[in-house]
């Protein structure tokens, strides 16, 4: 397993940031009850102290060599590198001089090749090698005459054409087989390859637990019988990755990152994608018949009945918010990463809570949306309804919040995640609202056409940039016209027929 120790705010950028031992005592101690071997990718933080630790623990290293632009930096890790390997030759089983250095472009093969043949002149027996994705294999053959075995990384999720979950570990299989023949007369270990757990969907790739606990179980069956060296990414979770890798980035490892490190997938225990489901649906339940107490409680202050198509509304807001209740705090937890990335998740999880219970109300009074102007205009378009403010407002947020999603959807996708369940809450209700009470005449107000264009255009470009296998896309995509077909019916100082 590739092994990381970086702990809650803890990460390899930090100026001066040296682990204590200590907590790498323990987790190499956790480590050695499923695993023989870890692999590192630096002997800086503390990290020197991993073969000591590992030989205690019963573990063997493949040590890893921080590889960069800053020649400086690369030869104090090359030296302590070697200095590791002789002091430990028989816990050390190879050291891996630079990680997807190639893919990064931080140096070129010639280069590569010199800093891979001192390193190997100097630790003796140890074997060397270099790390990186295995198509740069294959672009700088030139590499393969200098180490000693090849390491290649397979990520199915990460391939350029990303590889659904069920065909995963046969494409890892293929790939290996491929690698063998235009590498031959080495072995060709897998140094990177898994499945994240949690995170966006790339095309038809999704992330899960059950993913990849199924993706792991498959790869290493396939190891056991076809008698090849395999080493999954990662022993943690690392939520550091996430600030540059997104949500997706910190959900590789088989044991959780914090509290007790415990292992994702203990034997015996059933798989879930959402351990908490039974508490969810409790949840969601309890918020459905709150909907519709608002209902009801809402008849007592009207001296008519509502229409059958009001109850319509309300029934189908809360089995929407009810069913999605669940998904949506599960999402907001996961994804949020940040103050920004807090207030963001949280705002999106008070408008789909909030949505369904305020138009509850506000369609059994028999009225309509209100536009952006009612709430912020001058004081003589302003409504005098406290709830129709309220309602307003949660309508401007969600739209703002829609808009900052799709925007980043279109210029930044590759780690941005799709926020469907907190917006399809919040979004079913006002669509259903305009649909029965709908104003027909008046003037379109400009505030509501820019952000209904605006998620319009984004809508179509999101969904034929993921592809029709992502469904997490296509589910938000559609989310975003509806939004714009609810926006683009607002009308200015009108009322219901």
């Amino acid at each position: 397993m590739s092994y990381a120790p970086f702990r809650g705010d803890q990460n390899p950028l930090q100026p001066g940031l040296v682990i204590a031992p200590q907590q790498m005592e323990q987790d190499l101690a956790q480590l050695a009850k499923v695993t023989g071997c870890v692999r590192t990718y630096s002997v800086g933080n503390g990290l020197d102290k991993v073969p000591e630790l590992a030989r205690k623990a019963g573990l063997k290293v493949m040590l890893g060599i921080w590889i960069g632009t800053n020649r400086i930096d690369n030869r104090a890790q090359m030296e302590t590198a070697i200095a590791l390997a002789k002091q430990y030759p028989d816990d050390i089983k190879a050291v891996i001089v630079g990680n997807e250095v190639l893919l990064r472009g931080e140096m070129t093969a010639a280069d590569l090749v010199a800093n891979i043949r001192y390193v190997k002149s100097k630790v003796g027996d140890v074997a060397v090698t270099y790390a990186d994705v295995w198509e740069f294999w294959l672009k700088n053959r030139d590499v393969y005459d200098a180490v000693d075995f090849v390491t290649i990384h397979i990520l199915p999720y990460w391939e350029d054409f990303p590889i659904r979950a069920r065909y995963a570990a046969s494409h890892v299989d293929a790939i290996r087989k491929r690698m063998a023949v235009a590498f031959p007369n080495k072995e060709i270990l897998i140094g990177e390859t898994g499945w994240p757990s949690a995170g966006r969907m790339r095309e038809g790739a999704l992330p899960s637990r059950a993913n990849q606990a199924r993706i792991v179980s498959e790869i290493l069956e396939l190891a056991r019988q076809e008698k090849f060296r395999v080493n999954l990414i990662e022993a943690y979770d690392q939520p550091w990755k996430r600030m540059w890798e997104g949500t997706v980035g910190g959900h590789w490892g088989l044991f959780y990152a914090g509290g007790d490190r415990a292992l994702k997938y203990p034997a015996g225990v059933p798989i879930s994608n959402f351990p908490e489901a039974k508490l969810y649906a409790i949840a969601g339940m309890i918020f459905a018949a709150l909907v519709f107490g608002v209902a009801f409680l809402t008849l007592r202050h009207r001296p008519w009945s509502p229409r059958l198509s009001s109850w319509i509304v309300v029934g189908i807001s809360a089995a929407t918010g009810g069913s999605l209740l669940g998904l949506a705090f599960d999402k907001m937890v996961v994804e949020s990463l940040g103050f920004g990335g807090w207030l963001r998740g949280g705002f999106l999880f008070a408008m789909g809570i909030l949505s369904p219970l305020i138009v509850a109300n506000t369609v059994m009074y028999g009225r309509s949306l209100p536009t952006f102007l009612d709430i912020l205009g001058p004081r003589d378009y302003r409504t005098t309804s406290r709830m129709q403010t309220i309602l307003g407002i949660a309508v401007l947020i969600t739209a703002v919040l829609a808009t900052e999603t799709a925007l980043g959807l279109v210029f930044d996708p590759r780690y941005r995640d799709f926020q469907f369940a907190a917006l399809t809450m919040a979004i079913v209700p006002f669509l259903l609202l305009t649909a029965i009470n709908r104003p027909f005449g008046g003037k379109r107000p400009i505030a509501e056409s820019a952000f209904a264009v605006t998620l319009a255009l984004s809508a179509v470009y999101i969904g034929f940039n993921e592809g029709p296998a992502n469904w997490q896309s296509l589910w938000t995509c559609g989310l975003y016209l509806l939004f714009a077909l609810t926006l683009s019916r607002a009308r200015v100082g009108q009322s219901p027929k």
